[in-house]
Parts: structure tokens; sequence; C-alpha cells
């Protein structure tokens, strides 16, 4: 754990968000202007409810995007959510199957049904608490002379409620989803191999024959790009299901679809840009159809200011996200979240001030000689922020940090 701090430490020294959820809460000042809005009015309320959306987030390089996120994250923790956190700098965009394969490691699969199983086994006027650690529910009913006929057909009626009678989840994902609960609830009986098979499938592993699906019952294909989407509608129904209120999805650095940079693992060609684009525009198109998830993507400006490469240059997908009405005031309600606009319209010399209270309270636990920078030094940022394309919070990150030596 102190490794996991010490890291985030450096992060921070390099002007990089600190990918911890504790220390993104208590380094925030200024944001949860629209944080706690998106908490009350999509977390608690329109997500959980069972609404889907889709968020933009940009700024100027230092804006907070990332920070955001982080934050958003614990957020919806917090609130009840599986979440997932990925970078385009990492994970391939053009084909939405790979999207869907992330979120479906992050929300972990079993986990989920395992709160399908314990839904399931309260359903039945049983106490999944009351089962001792190790042992499964029809051990639990056998043990005491329960797992008669009936109780097994109850079991099967439940799981075939669940998922085989969803319209709203695929097939075979569904019968995937009732085998692999019936495994870990006992009954109906799954042997390991067979187990691991299904898993293997949900999870696009070329080890995962379709001939051998079949035996199991199902007539399955390769999940692809084209029935991605609908395998993603099945495991948020399946989240739910579990008693989670919903998926929080969040893709980083998107501005990697218009960079030059041979340094980077992935570069993103025309054809493959293009790809993304309309990945995300079907997503838009198809939001209505899904159930309880939030998607935000991130993303530098200049993906919004590259004519040629940007988002402007697929019209199919900048027609769905533009605003219509533009007002001089920050609408926490915008599909396309302006946080240099924000930081324009809510942050104060004092706010700014209190970025670096926070920032230097935290570094000072590893260099006692950081200080924060005064109100007077966030007012001089605060009055250069329109005149450059490095924004506020970079600008007082780097103010407070100054000529700070290496961690030890």
């Amino acid at each position: 754990m102190q490794n996991d701090k010490r890291t985030a430490l450096q992060r921070l020294k390099k002007g990089l968000p600190p990918g911890d959820s504790e220390l993104v809460r208590e380094l925030s000042a200024g944001i949860q202007f629209l944080s706690d809005f998106w908490r009350e009015k999509y977390l608690l309320e329109y997500i959980k409810q069972g609404g889907s959306k889709i968020k933009f987030v940009t700024g100027w390089e230092g804006s907070g995007k990332t920070h955001f996120l982080e934050l958003m994250m614990a957020e919806a923790a917090d609130a009840g959510y599986k979440t997932a956190l990925f970078s385009a700098k990492e994970i391939w965009l053009h084909d939405f199957k790979e999207i869907y394969f992330e979120i479906l490691k992050a929300a972990d699969l079993m986990d989920c049904l395992a709160g399908c199983g314990r839904k399931i086994i309260r359903e039945l006027g049983f106490d999944p608490g009351e089962i001792p650690q190790g042992q499964s529910f029809a051990d639990y009913l056998a043990g005491a002379n329960l797992l008669d006929a009936l109780t097994k057909r109850e079991i099967r009626q439940l799981l075939s409620g669940m998922f085989l009678q969803n319209p709203l989840m695929d097939h075979n994902f569904a019968f995937a989803c009732s085998l692999l609960t019936g495994y870990l609830l006992g009954y109906p009986t799954l042997e390991e191999p067979n187990k691991e098979l299904l898993l293997g499938w949900l999870l696009g592993s070329k080890d995962a024959k379709l001939l051998d699906l079949r035996k199991l019952g199902l007539s399955p294909s390769k999940i692809t790009k084209y029935n991605a989407r609908h395998m993603l509608r099945s495991l948020a129904q399946v989240v739910r299901s579990a008693g989670y209120a919903g998926l929080f999805v969040a893709v980083d650095n998107l501005e990697m679809l218009v960079s030059s940079d041979s340094l980077e693992a992935i570069r993103y060609t025309k054809l493959r840009r293009e790809g993304t684009y309309e990945s995300i525009r079907q997503l838009i198109d198809d939001i209505d159809t899904l159930s309880g998830i939030l998607f935000v993507f991130a993303f530098e400006r200049g993906l919004l200011d590259d004519d040629r490469g940007g988002i402007k240059s697929y019209q199919a997908l900048w027609m769905r996200i533009q605003n219509e009405v533009s007002s001089e005031r920050f609408n926490r309600f915008a599909d396309i979240v302006d946080l240099d606009r924000l930081a324009k319209q809510e942050y104060s010399p004092q706010i700014a001030a209190r970025m670096s209270e926070k920032l230097a309270a935290v570094l000072g636990r590893f260099d006692s000689s950081v200080a924060p920078i005064g109100e007077e030094a966030a007012a001089g940022i605060l009055e250069r922020i329109p005149f450059g394309k490095v924004a506020l919070p970079r600008q007082v990150n780097a103010a407070t940090i100054g000529g700070m030596e290496e961690y030890p």
C-alpha cells in the first residue's frame, strides 16, 4: 500500500493524476461543481433508474480530464456501480468488441453472477449469509435434506426467469450466464472445464471452440464488432440483476485518434480512426436500447479543432453530439463538457489557491519544503489562462511543485 501511495505521489510530481481514489478526492478543488451534479443527476437518479447516457469531456492539456474521470470512478463505485476505466493509448477502439471485452473484464462477470445467485437464494426463502464459507447452496440444501425435485425445479425456473426470459439479453449470453450461475449455486452442475470454456467464449478466447459450446446447448457465434453492443446490453442486465446500480465506463485519451507520435504503441490510420467514430456513432444511436450505463469519453481539445481528422471530420458523429444551442454559461447537462469553460466560469483565485494548498499538503508528506502559492499568484495564473494552451490545474500544479527534489 505504501508503494502504491509513493507511485501516486510520483505521478503528481509529473503533472499526472494520482491514480488513487483517496488522493484524487483529497486533491479535488472546484471540480465538485460538476462532479457533485453528475453524481446527483446521473449516478443517483437517471442511470440508476435504468437510463443510459454518453458524455464527452474535453479541455486543453492539464485541464483535469483524467483527474475528473478518476474522481467520477470513485463516486460511481461508492454509488454501487461496476466501473471500467481504460485509455485509447492501450485499447483499440475501432472494433467495439475490444471495448466490450475490456468492460467485461473490469466488471468481473463471476462476481456479478455470484450476486445473481444470492438473489436466487433469497427468492427461495434462504439467507445467503447462513451458508458456510466454501459450501455451495446445493450442498447446503442437501445437508438439510432439502434438495428435492421440487426445489431443483424452482432453481431452474428462477435461473430461466432471470436470464433466458429477459428479452434484453442475447440468448447465448443468457444461457452461458445461467449455466455459470448454476455452477456457483452447485445446481445445475457444470464441470470446471466447461465453466472455463464458457468464460473463454465470453472473453473472446480463440481456444473456445464453437463446436464444444454447442454440446452445452448453446448456438453461439464468435463475438464481433457487430454483435458486441448487444453483448454489452446483456452484461448491463446481469450487472443490475446482481444488485449493482449499473455500469460506469470511462475512456481516456481519445485524442490518440489524431496523434502522429511514432513512439506510441497504438497508432490510428484514417480507416481505424473513422471506424472508431462509427463505433461511437452506433453506440449513441443504440443508447436508448441500453439500460444503466454511463459512458464518458475524454480527449484534448485538438480532437475538436482538427478539421481533417478530428470529430468534426466525421459528420455522422459530429451531428449527434454538437450542441445546437451554445451559451456563455457553463451547462452541466451538456453532452460535451468543456473543462476550460468550467474553469473560466467557476474557478476564482481562492479556488486556485485551494488547489495548490491541497497539492502541497499531499506532497509535503515526502518533502516538507513544498509550499502552496497564495491567492495573488493564483490570480496571476488566472489572468494568463486565456492566452495559453496549458490549462489552469496544470499551471497551478507546476507553480506549486516548482523545483521540488525527486522523492526518496
